[in-house]
């Protein structure tokens, strides 16, 4: 069973454009995110899917670099048509599972990738992630999906947000796929360590100067401690509302 993490990568956020390769103690997010993800004992292969936009090219070359030093792979597809990318990403690397996370998601912890992959495996699932319920913060994000069922998706998902988003086609389907989620021991879904505004990028900036120096492999429960200390991060970008699907 080969299984290949996906990562999905642009420039053109619209709410923060750049943010992938925002820098942080002079080392863009993207590279934390990856240097992070490379510890996932149980993913074969991390491929970075971005665009084949010229504004992207920045991403590529970023993943040039780090492919020798951490192992990270590149393929450029469809900017709108995401599922198509993820599409055509796994079928070029031989995926049998699909791990499916976002760039927008740079402190995630690979040992949660890693529990999410093994309840996959050990529930004969053809879906699982740790979002179906949101008791994990938001930024700890995964989904793990057979290739099989990807192949399906892409080939009979037609509305605009299932190729946009990738996955609704399979969790907006439980009749025809067995489907799981992964949560958490406690409930933890208030807590936003995704980037996507400027203040997203202030509070991940705060944990990231703050933890890595002293702990580059910092955990989720790290991070956790660290609030504890910080009472004032929770207000940081707690009024941000996460754009809905199909916006």
């Amino acid at each position: 069973m080969r299984v290949v993490l996906v990562n999905q990568a642009r420039m053109t956020s619209t709410r923060l454009p750049g943010k992938v390769l925002l820098p942080v103690l002079d080392k863009p997010l993207l590279a934390y995110q990856l240097e992070r993800l490379r510890r996932a004992r149980r993913v074969d292969e991390i491929v970075v899917a971005t665009t084949l936009n010229a504004t992207d090219d920045p991403i590529v070359e970023l993943c040039g670099q780090l492919g020798v030093s951490i192992g990270v792979s590149v393929y450029r597809g469809s900017e709108l048509d995401v599922l198509d990318r993820y599409y055509q990403t796994a079928k070029a690397h031989a995926a049998d599972v699909v791990v499916r996370v976002t760039s927008d998601c740079p402190v995630i912890d690979p040992a949660l990738v890693d529990q999410v992959i093994a309840a996959y495996t050990s529930g004969g699932y053809d879906y699982i992630a740790n979002t179906r319920e949101r008791t994990f913060p938001r930024g700890m994000d995964c989904e793990v999906f057979s290739m099989a069922a990807l192949t399906e998706a892409w080939n009979e998902g037609r509305l605009p947000y299932e190729r946009e988003h990738v996955t609704p086609f399979l969790y907006q389907h439980p009749e025809r796929y067995r489907i799981g989620n992964v949560a958490s021991g406690r409930d933890l879904g208030m807590h936003r360590w995704t980037v996507d505004t400027p203040e997203d990028f202030d509070l991940i900036q705060r944990i990231i100067t703050t933890l890595y120096p002293v702990k580059p492999e910092f955990t989720l429960n790290d991070i956790l401690a660290e609030f504890e200390r910080h009472l004032d991060w929770m207000q940081i970008n707690q009024h941000i509302r996460q754009k809905e699907l199909g916006e």
